[in-house]
């Protein structure tokens, strides 16, 4: 496939790569210290991990059956809620959440190397529609920025007022992730198209947040939500109207749905389950999850996502390694620790 001309790749946002897997590598040696459990870099700590199933619909258009869109089928899937923060903050803290999904039984071959064969097939997205930084030269400065302290992360955020609105803006707090919406926020190949995820509940109600609510309260409601009943989600894209107003390489810059509606895809089903036993949690722990795990008609775009290849894979792979624990994709929805 050819790289779309809005896309760029330079040598700075090389050095930016390599510039993050030495800050973030570090970073996580200093808020795990040896001996200990090494925790992800980024979303560590875990609300949920659950199952589900991922329905696509039927009878598509010609034009949106396109790569896993094509089939028509049902996939079971894991499904990873987290805050972003690390180290982990209480739930009660305002953060960016996060939603990933893992499907399984998906057929093809995958682009992400060395795992070409797997039959699972993963989309990441956030409680926020727009990325804090425009691109990965810019995130590296900020991360940069935030290792040396909050003095100097405060300087780089006033100085960068975009940035700063950003973070200000998708930091919050939720009654219930089961009812928040989530987004992709970088672009991804849909064909020959460039499209973006989104993940809305099907519900519009709200639970509202306790007034004193607990470190774990998200746990606790989800815990309870999911005894009384099952939710649904749809799965949404949006495409790429106007590459000025929907840029590819400046994840700061909100594609409006006015200018391009979302466009539902398949229904994501999360049966009532219980969720809460160490083995599930030791086994979400364990997962790993990456854009790059996808057929190549969904390819990731973008300097962030190109970040991503690299760095989501040197760091699990660090991180397994820590732990004395092998990467795992799972096949089923059976708990499989080794």
């Amino acid at each position: 496939m050819n790289v779309p001309k809005a896309e760029e790749n330079t040598p700075a946002q090389e050095r930016a790569i390599q510039k993050l897997i030495s800050m973030l590598s570090e970073k996580m040696l200093k808020e795990n210290p040896r001996p200990g459990h090494m925790k992800r870099d980024a979303h560590p700590k875990m609300i949920a991990l659950l199952r589900a199933e991922f329905i696509i619909v039927e009878n598509l258009p010609e034009e949106l059956r396109i790569g896993l869109f094509a089939s028509g089928k049902t996939h079971p899937a894991w499904i990873r809620f987290s805050n972003q923060l690390a180290p982990p903050g209480g739930d009660d803290v305002k953060d960016i959440r996060g939603m990933a999904i893992k499907l399984l039984k998906v057929e093809g071959k995958k682009v992400l190397e060395g795992q070409e064969d797997c039959q699972t097939h993963d989309f990441i997205t956030i409680s926020t529609d727009a990325f804090v930084t425009k691109d990965i030269v810019q995130f590296a400065d900020m991360i940069s920025a935030l290792v040396a302290g909050k003095v100097r992360l405060i300087f780089y955020l006033v100085c960068h007022p975009k940035n700063l609105w950003n973070l200000l803006r998708a930091n919050k707090r939720f009654g219930s992730l089961l009812e928040a919406r989530f987004f992709s926020v970088s672009p991804y190949r849909f064909g020959e198209r460039v499209v973006k995820y989104a993940v809305k509940p099907q519900s519009n109600f709200q639970t509202p947040i306790a007034p004193k609510s607990t470190q774990n309260y998200l746990s606790s409601i989800m815990e309870r939500q999911l005894s009384e009943r099952d939710y649904y989600f749809d799965f949404m894209i949006q495409f790429q109207t106007d590459p000025a107003k929907m840029p590819v390489e400046d994840l700061s810059k909100r594609w409006k749905e006015e200018d391009s509606p979302f466009i539902k895809l398949a229904t994501i089903k999360i049966p009532q389950q219980k969720f809460t036993s160490e083995p599930q949690k030791a086994f979400g722990d364990q997962l790993s999850f990456s854009p790059w795990h996808c057929l190549p008609e969904h390819t990731p775009l973008g300097s962030v996502n190109r970040a991503r290849k690299v760095v989501y894979h040197i760091l699990s792979q660090f991180r397994h390694r820590e732990n004395n624990l092998p990467v795992i994709e799972p096949t089923t929805l059976e708990i499989n620790l080794p």
